[in-house]
């Protein structure tokens, strides 16, 4: 019996395997690579503008003594750091952990505790979600205004309320126990807004079919939440997180309207802090706000280490 040559395996006859030419890159011309440069331009020139630059400059500026008017004069090297090793400084840290602490706590608890019931599909409930989601229009400064009207002794109807049930109404503002307390209410009656808005949304994408079989192996009720509906919207969660903390840390506008930092520095916080060294009754200290701005960075970049490199493990993504 012949066998063709052209069927026997390659092995048998000796014959090289073809080899397939490996293809070549095709070389980017200048063209393509201005063409690049210039997409990417306006991103790299706001980059540099309000980040890079300021960082630098800030990095300047806390190593300078500056004059009357805030023009930076001589070096003085770590000076302005080590003017911050003071009990005061570290009592504006300790109120910024406090005061940051509040308003993330609250603004991821009270929002999901709203978006609970506004993620059900009933009639009316757009209405709801719009006036849950209000808050979210108001700049700090209105929402600080509003606030102060609200507890003001002379036309509180918070303390109307309270009175009418005999409970003694604090001072909100004039007491340093309480100040923080209505500041940091503040800004959570400013971020749950936006807040609800991002946890509605999430409740309402999770899928009915994987509820109802959570249902019927038994996951009813708060285990149901906890166990199957809360992992599911983690990542809404997380996202509320990081931002909720990034505007209590920088938080200023209602804490100017409403105590300006007081009573008695009670309220406080860093970026307050920052502001009354730089511009408050024209101290014009920018190299001590410029070493504070960097320990508020340091103190950014370290929170921000935690949430993306331990909460955000237990984060279930889809």
């Amino acid at each position: 019996m012949t066998v063709e040559r052209d069927l026997l395996p390659e092995r048998l006859t000796g014959a090289a395997p073809e080899v397939e030419p490996v293809p070549r890159t095709p070389r980017r011309s200048w063209r393509d690579t201005l063409l690049g440069l210039a997409f990417v331009a306006p991103a790299l020139a706001g980059l540099g503008t309000f980040v890079i630059f300021p960082l630098f400059q800030a990095v300047f500026l806390s190593t300078r003594g500056t004059d009357i008017l805030g023009n930076p004069t001589r070096s003085v090297g770590l000076d302005n750091f080590a003017a911050l090793l003071t009990p005061g400084f570290g009592r504006v840290l300790l109120q910024t952990a406090v005061f940051t602490a509040i308003v993330v706590a609250g603004g991821v608890a009270l929002p999901l505790a709203l978006a609970v019931p506004l993620a059900q599909r009933l009639p009316g409930m757009r209405v709801f979600r719009t006036l849950f989601s209000l808050p979210f229009a108001y700049s700090a400064s209105a929402a600080g205004v509003v606030w102060l009207i609200m507890v003001n002794p002379a036309m509180s109807p918070i303390d109307w309320v309270l009175g009418l049930v005999g409970i003694a109404t604090p001072g909100w503002t004039t007491s340093s126990g309480w100040a923080l307390l209505t500041v940091a209410w503040v800004t959570l009656w400013t971020v749950s807004g936006f807040n609800v808005l991002v946890l509605a949304a999430a409740l309402t994408a999770v899928d009915e079919e994987v509820l109802e079989a959570a249902r019927l192996d038994g996951a009813t009720g708060w285990r149901g939440f906890t166990r199957v509906v809360l992992p599911l919207i983690s990542p809404s969660v997380f996202f509320v997180v990081v931002t909720t903390t990034l505007t209590a840390l920088q938080a200023l506008g209602q804490i100017q309207v409403t105590t300006d930092g007081g009573p008695n520095g009670s309220t406080a916080t860093l970026v307050y802090a920052i502001y009354d060294q730089a511009f408050q009754n024209g101290n014009s200290n920018y190299g001590l706000a410029s070493a504070q701005g960097l320990v508020l960075l340091a103190v950014g970049v370290l929170l921000a280490a935690v949430q993306f490199g331990v909460i955000e493990r237990r984060v279930h993504y889809r």
